[in-house]
């Protein structure tokens, strides 16, 4: 029911920031017809243009249009300075909306009799610059957050559920986990699940950046969205429309992009104390040319241009932009931001620890050798009794020893019991026969005695009963083609690799000496791996932790930057900062580069969005007066929209690749 709310709610939210755009559109365009007679009835426009097109009563419909202008097009800007005030967050609306007033008020009180020069043309084109900045800007950020909603559309309304040997079309939401369904060639999946029949090329890049299509059969995860080749599968679902791989990377990147890092923290602090000081400034310069010119027309236009200038719009949208932006582009290429500080801080990363099977490798383990260790068991007997406990776990080595017994046709035998030893192996009951399939390290604990004459290099297996060690496996796993090529990247960037992982020491060092490792741990249990973490973090490292997110959740909790890899249709993995769709160790390397460009744009917006202020406030003051140049409110309006196209533009220019 939770995820239905989510799903509402952002709903409405979409909803309502489209009205909003709608709206500003609309007075936008309202404001747009008033302005003209406006300023064809203001005496400074008609000077400039040599017109006179003034006629008796004429500063009255000057007031009345100038009046519905500031009622219709700067009421978002007054009912935003309410909301601001009442929450006690003085923001830019506080700004735009005191100028505004201040504008207004001084100019209607011209007209009915004091002294002095209205500026109702500046008030109605700084309404005017104001509504298009924020039409444009609303749309921008639509824009960037939208494109997530594409991922939806990939899921398709109809399904064929197989029903026997028939199919039914029926809608993808009555599809229901266990049901199976037949996506035919060229379709796109609609429910993430498990190929049940059938082999294909499956495209995954909408899902995860990677553009070639991989090559999938029965036993294999298909995610939702993804499309089908050019051969007929039937997948089992397993994961239903609400809880699918898609739904989770909307519903995981949305509260991304609604929860504030401490980066977006310090610019609210920055843009309040902005608003404090342009209110004081705009108050400051009032005083001053008042009191040094006697012309209150002119000091109040002084201070309207300081607070119009000043407002803190563009530094608003700095970083909202950049997050929008990042976290849709990160998404679209298989990377999910859950933590936005943690992946901000991706560029202070010191040290990579990569845990092994999967992540380095390929994570698919074959039995490479097996022999019988007993007189009264035949390697056929070892391989049957092994294969047959392995079946009841989900290990990757679970799955070499089902392979071996396909390829040599050997049928499993009834397991009538079985329980996973915590990183070394699995027991199970076979004609009421307790056996072990475990590791060497369970055979040393146990001071079980085996000849290691003919052993090779890999991840060894043993098959024990009663203390004995009646059969021998020998499995590889094959490294990851990118697995180098990422490490050296790492390296280049001066950051260390290590690997973290359960097998022992020969097979640890062979594949750290292959990849050319910084360091390595070996033999360590699952509960271990968060205290050699904390051992590196005790030697001040930055460490960010990459692993599958279940037996590696201590780990990841205890690193710096907990990254979740290859989580498949899993992406709700409550440890991680962030989530990689695929296992490919050049994703980690896109995800530091990724991290460094979104905080470098961010850090370039702030810069424009504040460091201009320190031309623009003195001239807005009017510190060069007497050299002739002045700026007047609406031309302030422009300065101050024109700072926040361009944060807009620089944020929209981030992109995933270099």
């Amino acid at each position: 029911m939770k995820h239905n709310h989510d799903t509402h709610e952002q709903h409405n939210h979409k909803n309502h920031h489209q009205h909003m755009i709608q709206d500003f559109k609309r007075r936008f365009y309202v404001v747009l017809v008033f302005t003209i007679p406006i300023l064809l009835l203001s005496e400074t426009i008609q000077g400039w243009l040599s017109l006179n097109l003034g006629f008796a009563g004429d500063e009255y419909i000057l007031l009345g249009l100038s009046t519905i202008v500031f009622f219709y097009g700067g009421w978002p800007f007054l009912r935003g300075s309410y909301n601001e005030i009442f929450k006690e967050q003085l923001g830019m609306m506080t700004l735009i909306a005191l100028a505004l007033v201040v504008a207004y008020s001084y100019s209607t009180a011209t007209v009915l009799g004091l002294e002095g020069s209205d500026f109702f043309w500046e008030l109605v084109t700084l309404i005017l610059i104001m509504l298009l900045g924020h039409w444009i800007e609303m749309k921008s950020v639509l824009k960037a957050s939208s494109a997530l909603d594409e991922l939806a559309k990939l899921i398709p309304d109809t399904a064929h559920r197989m029903d026997g040997d028939d199919t039914n079309d029926v809608p993808t939401s009555d599809i229901e986990t266990g049901d199976v369904v037949l996506v035919k060639p060229g379709e796109q999946i609609p429910l993430d699940g498990v190929i049940v029949k059938g082999n294909s090329h499956i495209d995954e890049s909408i899902l995860t950046g990677e553009s070639k299509p991989v090559s999938k059969g029965k036993d294999d995860e298909v995610i939702a969205g993804s499309l089908n080749g050019n051969s007929a599968i039937q997948i089992r679902i397993s994961h239903g429309s609400e809880d699918s791989y898609v739904s989770n990377i909307i519903r995981i990147v949305n509260e991304s992009q609604q929860a504030k890092s401490k980066t977006q923290n310090l610019t609210d602090k920055a843009a309040f104390y902005l608003t404090i000081i342009a209110i004081t400034i705009g108050l400051i310069t009032l005083t001053y040319w008042y009191l040094a010119t006697s012309d209150l027309a002119f000091a109040i236009t002084r201070m309207a241009t300081v607070m119009i200038i000043t407002c803190p719009h563009a530094l608003g949208l700095a970083i909202p932009l950049v997050v929008a932006n990042s976290t849709t582009l990160a998404a679209k290429n298989g990377l999910i931001i859950r933590n936005r500080t943690a992946f901000e801080n991706a560029r202070n990363i010191t040290t990579m620890v990569f845990d092994k099977t999967g992540t380095l490798t390929e994570g698919v383990f074959a039995i490479q050798h097996y022999e019988s260790l007993s007189e009264e068991y035949s390697a056929e007997d070892v391989l049957r009794i092994a294969g047959s406990i392995e079946s009841q776990s989900e290990h990757p080595i679970a799955t070499a020893f089902m392979n071996k017994l396909e390829k040599e046709d050997i049928n499993t035998e009834d397991v009538e019991e079985s329980v996973i030893i915590q990183g070394k192996g699995i027991k199970g009951t076979i004609n009421k026969q307790e056996y072990f399939v475990v590791s060497r390290k369970y055979l040393n604990e146990h001071s079980i005695s085996i000849d290691d004459s003919n052993h090779g290099t890999g991840t060894e297996s043993y098959l024990v009963k009663d203390n004995e060690a009646l059969g021998y496996f020998l499995l590889k796993d094959k490294i990851r083609e990118s697995s180098k090529s990422a490490i050296q990247s790492l390296q280049e960037r001066g950051i260390s690799c290590w690997m973290l992982t359960g097998d022992n020491e020969a097979i640890a060092k062979e594949v750290s000496d292959e990849l050319g490792l910084d360091g390595y741990f070996a033999e360590v249990l699952p509960d271990h791996k968060q205290e050699k973490i904390k051992s590196l973090k005790d030697e001040n490292e930055i460490v960010a932790m990459t692993g599958d997110g279940v037996n590696d959740a201590p780990a990841l909790a205890e690193s710096n930057i907990g990254i979740a890899v290859g989580s498949g249709t899993d992406v709700a993995v409550e440890t991680a900062d962030i989530i990689l769709a695929d296992s490919d160790p050049k994703d980690i390397v896109n995800l530091t580069l990724f991290g460094s460009k979104t905080y470098s744009k961010m850090i370039q917006n702030l810069i424009w969005a504040t460091a201009y202020n320190i031309v623009a406030i003195p001239l807005a003051a009017g510190i060069l007066y007497n050299q002739g140049i002045l700026i007047s409110p609406a031309v302030g309006a422009i300065f101050m929209s024109l700072s926040t196209v361009v944060v807009a533009i620089n944020a929209s220019l981030l992109s995933f690749s270099d």
